[in-house]
C-alpha cells in the first residue's frame, strides 16, 4: 500500500503540471486579423503657405531698405507706412486707395537677411518672412513666405491663394520701381473698384 500511495503522489505533480500548462496554452491571446480597423488620425489643419519669390538686379542692401523704410515701400506696396521697421515695434501700413490700414508686430530685423512679421488675417494673426539672398553678380532673390493660416480647408487654401497672388504683384512692383525707376500701381490697380466684400 504504501508503494501505491507513493506513486499516486508522484503522479500528482505531472497532473498539476499537465493542468498548468493547459491553461497557460489557453491564456494566450489569439492574433489579431488584419482585417481589423485602423484607428483614426485626429483631425489636424491643413498647412497651407504662400510664397512668392522674385530676383531683383540691384544689391541686397537695396532691396533690404526698400522693404524697411516705408518711403520707399510706398512706390510699390502700400500707400503709407507709420515708421521704419525695427524689432520689437508695432507699425501701421495703410492702403489709403482701399480705405484699409493694418497694424503690424515686428518680430526680427536681421539686416539685409531677414523680416518677420506677424499681421492680422482672417481669423486670427499669420507670420510673414521676408528673406534676402545676395547673388554673386549683385543681385538678391527675395522670397516672401506667409503661412499660420485659419479657417475651414476651404477657408485656407483660398487665403494662401489670395495672398500669393498678392506678394506676387508686390515683388513685381519693387523690381520695377527698385531696376527702372517705374511706379507700376500694380497693388492699387488689382481692385480697380475696392476690395472685394466679404
Amino acid at each position: 500500500m504504501a508503494t501505491k500511495s507513493k506513486r499516486a503522489a508522484r503522479a500528482k505533480p505531472k497532473r498539476a503540471v499537465r493542468a498548468k500548462s493547459q491553461r497557460a496554452t489557453k491564456a494566450k491571446p489569439k492574433p489579431r486579423r488584419a482585417t481589423a480597423k485602423p484607428k483614426r488620425a485626429a483631425a489636424r489643419q491643413p498647412v497651407a503657405v504662400a510664397k512668392a519669390e522674385m530676383m531683383i538686379r540691384r544689391p541686397v542692401a537695396d532691396v533690404f531698405i526698400a522693404f524697411v523704410d516705408p518711403l520707399i515701400t510706398s512706390n510699390f506696396w502700400f500707400t503709407k507706412g507709420s515708421d521704419r521697421l525695427h524689432m520689437g515695434k508695432t507699425v501701421r501700413w495703410e492702403w489709403e486707395m482701399y480705405g484699409f490700414a493694418v497694424d503690424i508686430d515686428v518680430m526680427r530685423v536681421d539686416e539685409n537677411r531677414r523680416i518677420l512679421i506677424h499681421w492680422p488675417g482672417e481669423g486670427g494673426p499669420t507670420r510673414v518672412e521676408w528673406t534676402f539672398t545676395a547673388r554673386p553678380d549683385n543681385t538678391t532673390f527675395v522670397s516672401i513666405t506667409n503661412s499660420g493660416f485659419h479657417g475651414s480647408d476651404a477657408e485656407v487654401v483660398a487665403q494662401a491663394v489670395g495672398t500669393t497672388e498678392g506678394f506676387a504683384l508686390v515683388l513685381a512692383g519693387a523690381k520695377a520701381f527698385l531696376e527702372q525707376g517705374l511706379v507700376l500701381d500694380l497693388v492699387a490697380d488689382r481692385f480697380p473698384d475696392g476690395l472685394p466684400k466679404g
